[in-house]
Formats: C-alpha cells, sequence, structure tokens
C-alpha cells in the first residue's frame, strides 16, 4: 500500500497532447480530483485541442477544455507519480514516475462520432479504474 503524502500526480501522456491525453485530463478532473490531481502532455504540441473533442466533452460533461486546457510539453508539468500513456502507435514519450501503464487506445482523429464517444466512455472507465486502485493502494 502506497502512503502518498498529498494526492498523487497523474500524467496522461501522448506525443501530441491534442485528444486522447485531453480527454483523459479533464474526465481526470471531473471524476477523480478527490483522489489524484491530472496533468497531460506530449512531445509535441498542437496549436489547439482537438475540436470534435472539446465539442464531445462540453455535451457530455458541460465543461470546455479550451477554458481549462490547452496543449503542453512535457517540460511544462509538474513531476509525477503515475504516467498514463494513451498508445501512441510510435514511441511513446516517457517520463520517470512510480507507476506507469498504457491504456493503449486508438486515436479517434478523422473517425467518426461513435469511435470518439466510444473512446471517452473508456477513457472513463480507465479513468475510474485507476482511481478505486489509488484509493485501494494497489498503485
Amino acid at each position: 500500500m502506497r502512503s502518498w503524502v498529498s494526492r498523487p500526480k497523474v500524467a496522461f501522456v501522448c506525443v501530441h497532447n491534442s485528444c486522447r491525453s485531453q480527454i483523459a485530463e479533464a474526465l481526470g478532473r471531473i471524476l477523480a480530483c478527490e483522489v489524484f490531481e491530472s496533468f497531460s502532455a506530449g512531445s509535441e504540441t498542437k496549436l489547439e485541442i482537438n475540436a470534435d473533442a472539446v465539442r464531445a466533452v462540453r455535451a457530455l460533461y458541460g465543461v470546455d477544455m479550451t477554458r481549462t486546457q490547452r496543449s503542453k510539453l512535457l517540460s511544462e508539468i509538474p513531476s509525477v507519480d503515475i504516467v498514463v500513456t494513451m498508445g501512441c502507435n510510435v514511441s511513446c514519450p516517457m517520463i520517470p514516475c512510480r507507476h506507469h501503464e498504457d491504456w493503449r487506445l486508438e486515436d479517434p482523429t478523422g473517425k467518426d462520432e461513435q469511435v470518439l464517444l466510444a473512446l471517452i466512455e473508456q477513457i472513463k472507465a480507465n479513468i475510474l479504474s485507476l482511481k478505486e486502485r489509488i484509493q485501494q493502494g494497489k498503485i
């Protein structure tokens, strides 16, 4: 069982930090803020967060990611305890941490709405699982 001094910091990491990792950061803040702090970052950035992701998260959760988040480089986030890579289909960026896991999520960019909505549901399930494992001291 881990003994955290404060809430652990979780980084959701992808190459461009524009869609999957941004959704995970937003859902982490919505669904698990009392258990862990959420950040997202990438080895590269995009000028804007994926518009389809912004629209879907706003519709489902009432949160406008363009007001609360931006695409960030790995160097722009604090040191973290847990790193979750999204499944980059290339070499995912790595940063030092106590625990790492890869969610192997498909990039929904350019795919239909149902793919995006299914991805958001999977991220939600993964966030809730991570939250529970942290609460139970399994991470």
